[in-house]
């Protein structure tokens, strides 16, 4: 589990560093608000990289430094494009991790991961909305729907 929780703490160091750096690259009228949204995720998701910090020492493993690798682009919607994958696939994980810490009978990271999921599922909406496409329900892909400016 400590090794599983250490590749989301990566994800959510990539998360940080993303949404810091795309809050700040994204320009025009068409972007101000995202923008300004994705401040608001950056700091997010450095409550939940400290959050599974906890976990992992709280099993007695050491919490990782590296981030997974951050895509970057000039391009706005694929900034955008990149942070819903990534938001997508954080979420699919720690559902998986919510399944195995409660068969480990670690229920109190269940419910950890239970609270950042919450979080997570708001940024997919928030991307989604910017991205002029709809969230699609659990176990199916996206909608194929042409992305366009907020």
């Amino acid at each position: 589990m400590i090794r599983l929780l250490n590749e989301d703490l990566a994800g959510e160091y990539q998360a940080i560093i993303a949404y810091t750096v795309y809050s700040q690259v994204l320009k025009g009228a068409a972007y101000t608000d995202i923008a300004r949204e994705l401040e608001l995720h950056a700091a997010e998701e450095l409550g939940h990289a400290i959050k599974i910090a906890k976990q992992i020492d709280y099993l007695g493993g050491m919490p990782g430094v590296h981030p997974k690798p951050v895509k970057t682009s000039n391009v706005p919607v694929e900034m955008l494009s990149a942070d819903l994958e990534n938001e997508r696939l954080t979420i699919e994980r720690y559902r998986v991790r919510i399944r195995q810490a409660e068969a480990m009978g670690e229920f109190a990271l269940s419910e950890v991961i239970r609270g950042i999921i919450v979080q997570e599922q708001d940024h997919e909406i928030d991307l989604s909305a910017a991205l002029g496409i709809s969230v699609p329900p659990i176990g199916r892909p996206p909608a194929t729907k042409t992305a366009r400016r907020r």
